[in-house]
């Protein structure tokens, strides 16, 4: 938790919900225990697709396509979603969760390793969610740059890791010590790029604004 928990509960009190089909996702999440964003995190993107209206967007990590569906239902009318997930399980479920919102047509979903698949593409995106294996994210980020056009906004999750993120690498587990590291260096290449401004933000479990500039 990186925010007091009565404080985040607070927070997450006012908010007004989603559509009953993407809380019944949520719900569904929670109790077969697939990670999905959470609350606050919602709330946030919600404000950022209302005011920025991107009209293109990728997302690194689809999961169950809670988020993307999210972002196609409070994106602009038009909005076109391009969506990457490696799991094989979980793509299955993600698909039969677009057609039953009738996203099939918004929503592109693109199967394999978004290190493979990040290359192959030539699209500019006016945002781009990363929301996969955290200790990717400082790979994916030459390819994620190239993608993103000017003025575009690049939304990061989970870059705090449950406030683990400020201790020593010899304070955290042994087994997470490269995904420490690798984020550490994520969040100095963010916010000391030349072509990028960006801000942490505690909000979930952690999450960066960028703005290419």
């Amino acid at each position: 938790m990186i925010i007091d928990e009565r404080m985040s509960v607070f927070i997450d009190s006012m908010d007004e919900g989603n559509t009953p089909f993407l809380d019944e996702l949520e719900k569904y999440a929670l109790q077969t225990q697939v990670p999905i964003i959470r609350k606050s995190t919602q709330q946030l993107l919600k404000f950022l697709l209302a005011f920025a209206r991107p009209k293109h967007i990728l997302e690194v990590g689809t999961a169950i396509g809670f988020s993307a569906l999210l972002m196609s239902e409070y994106g602009p009318e038009g909005c076109r979603i391009t969506t990457i997930e490696k799991y094989a399980k979980r793509i299955p479920v993600a698909r039969e969760n677009f057609a039953r919102a009738g996203k099939s047509e918004a929503i592109t979903l693109l199967e394999g390793d978004a290190a493979e698949l990040l290359p192959t593409l030539e699209e500019t995106y006016d945002m781009i969610f990363m929301d996969a294996a955290k200790g990717q994210y400082i790979h994916f980020l030459p390819d994620i740059l190239r993608l993103l056009a000017p003025g575009g906004l690049l939304v990061s999750d989970n870059v705090l890791q449950d406030g683990d993120i400020i201790e020593s690498r010899f304070a955290v587990t042994r087994r997470n010590r490269t995904i420490h590291t690798r984020m550490r260096d994520y969040l100095f290449e963010l916010n000391h790029h030349p072509g990028l401004q960006t801000v942490i933000l505690p909000v979930g479990d952690g999450v960066t604004l960028s703005v290419k500039k």
